[in-house]
């Protein structure tokens, strides 16, 4: 077999005999959080404002960018996932065991959130006052959010970015194109070359994550400092305990005795998902390398491609979960009030029914004005977490996207179609090598013209 010139040409050394080192993508994300935080402090404690600005707009351009493709990636995502439920046998079967374990996963996750709140106080000793919170602009409800499914028309959501609108409007398509059957193939290979085309353009900004991240750390270094970080210390704490023993300790449980699988082997093989979440704080952003790395963790990627996408607008541990608990006990307690059994029971039932609210984009505060509301709690306390936000998202998006990788993982285990060989020989592979698994992958067959 000829080899290709072009791959030999890219092997070979120059002719100096010096070659630059590749970086892996992993080291190239901490390099980045470690230069964030000195460029951050930087910024602060000599009060540069050029610099500060520069922070600011490095970081708000990355996520502006995720946010350009979030939209038509998550409508093509969610109608080709649909329609690809045709190809896998007990395809109904597998989609109620899906939401089944997104429904256990996110209970176990709010009852850690509540224990760790009832045992450390997070809202206790802070030195905030009810007078340092300011209510949202915009609350979630009930009622907005059960009205708030259907869009007034086609256009709106996707110009405002109502993740929810479009995930409904996306799931009536790829219902009606499986109805409609043969006559809807080519609207379905369409589609499925639209997404192919915009995961490879949401690559290009993915690959911008080392430079996103010094401007999004070095942002909340710089604009809310250690002494504010302080304040939020206990609370701050109990979020990045929460979660970690969440993906850590419940996860790592459900794989050894649920999917009889090694826990160690699912975080080689996710963790260039995770690391990417944590950065991009988006669920959407993140979700072809989700998508990518759950399949060569062995799920058949005709099941892959419905439970990641569906997850990344659905399942939110971190956000949804474990966040709004404690975010509820803190609040309570910085206005003093009681919570009783029956609110906390509330909290888990907003939790496992209300976290497609969150939508897979940047912060939580949908779910946390949501939850606040139905407990009767003052909506002024978001105000109060505003300024930590950024630094919780972090951890919160990375158990998210870790959870939306272990879903499938535990499905595919129980109906035995997971491939074990894949499974057991996943790796830590950086983004490099996911991406180019994309690119050798078999393209979308468009009809073309005789």
């Amino acid at each position: 077999m000829s080899a290709n010139p072009a791959s030999a040409t890219t092997d070979e050394p120059s002719g100096s005999g010096f070659r630059i080192p590749k970086v892996p993508f992993w080291a190239q994300i901490v390099a980045g959080l470690v230069l964030g935080v000195l460029l951050g402090w930087l910024a602060r404690s000599q009060d540069i404002d050029w610099l500060y600005t520069t922070l600011d707009k490095v970081g708000h351009i990355f996520v502006q960018l995720l946010k350009l493709a979030v939209a038509p990636l998550v409508f093509f995502a969610i109608l080709v996932s649909i329609t690809n439920l045709r190809k896998v046998n007990n395809a109904a079967r597998l989609a109620g065991r899906t939401v089944l374990w997104f429904m256990i996963t996110s209970l176990i996750a709010v009852a850690i959130g509540l224990a760790i709140g009832l045992i450390t106080n997070p809202g206790s000793g802070t030195g905030l006052t009810p007078k340092d919170g300011k209510a949202p602009e915009h609350a979630g409800s009930w009622l907005d959010f059960l009205t708030g499914i259907i869009p007034e028309n086609v256009i709106t959501p996707f110009t405002d970015l109502n993740v929810l609108q479009i995930v409904f409007m996306a799931a009536v398509a790829g219902i009606a194109a499986l109805q409609l059957g043969e006559k809807a193939q080519p609207i379905l290979n369409l589609s499925e070359a639209i997404l192919e085309l915009l995961q490879k353009a949401l690559w290009w900004v993915i690959r911008l994550a080392p430079i996103g991240t010094i401007g999004l750390i070095g942002y909340a270094i710089a604009d809310y400092g250690w002494d504010l970080i302080g304040k939020y210390a206990t609370f701050t704490a109990d979020v990045y305990i929460g979660c970690a023993l969440v993906m850590f300790g419940v996860y790592p449980l459900l794989l050894a005795t649920v999917a009889k699988v090694s826990p160690l082997q699912f975080f080689k093989g996710a963790w260039p998902a995770i690391q990417l979440g944590f950065v991009s704080r988006s669920s959407v952003g993140t979700m072809p390398v989700t998508q990518q790395v759950t399949e060569r963790l062995g799920v058949p990627k005709e099941y892959a491609s419905f439970s990641v996408p569906f997850g990344a607008t659905t399942k939110m541990d971190g956000c949804a979960a474990i966040y709004p608990a404690l975010a509820a006990i803190f609040i309570a307690q910085i206005f003093d009030v009681q919570l009783g059994v029956g609110d906390y029971i509330l909290i888990a039932f907003v939790s496992v029914i209300g976290s497609a609210a969150t939508a897979g984009l940047t912060g939580a505060t949908v779910m946390l004005t949501l939850t606040l509301s139905t407990l009767g709690l003052p909506l002024e306390g978001v105000g109060l977490l505003m300024a930590i936000d950024p630094i919780l998202d972090m951890m919160r998006t990375a158990t998210n996207v870790a959870g939306q990788a272990l879903v499938p993982v535990l499905v595919s285990a129980r109906e035995k179609i997971l491939d074990h060989d894949l499974y057991n020989s996943a790796s830590a592979s950086p983004v490099d090598e996911a991406e180019a698994e994309v690119q050798d992958s078999e393209p979308a067959k468009v009809p073309v013209p005789a």
